[in-house]
């Protein structure tokens, strides 16, 4: 088990873009399907 998610980077460098890239599409998904499922309301 890694002590942090810095120390976790520091010793695998290209994971780094990966988290980048996923919490980027998490932030911009999230808006969007709690814009999806106030637009439907249902019968």
């Amino acid at each position: 088990m890694h002590e942090s998610v810095a120390d976790y980077v520091a010793e695998h460098p290209k994971m780094a873009g990966v988290l980048f890239t996923a919490l980027l599409l998490l932030s911009q998904a999230a808006p969007a399907a709690a814009n999806m499922a106030v637009a439907n309301p249902g019968p």
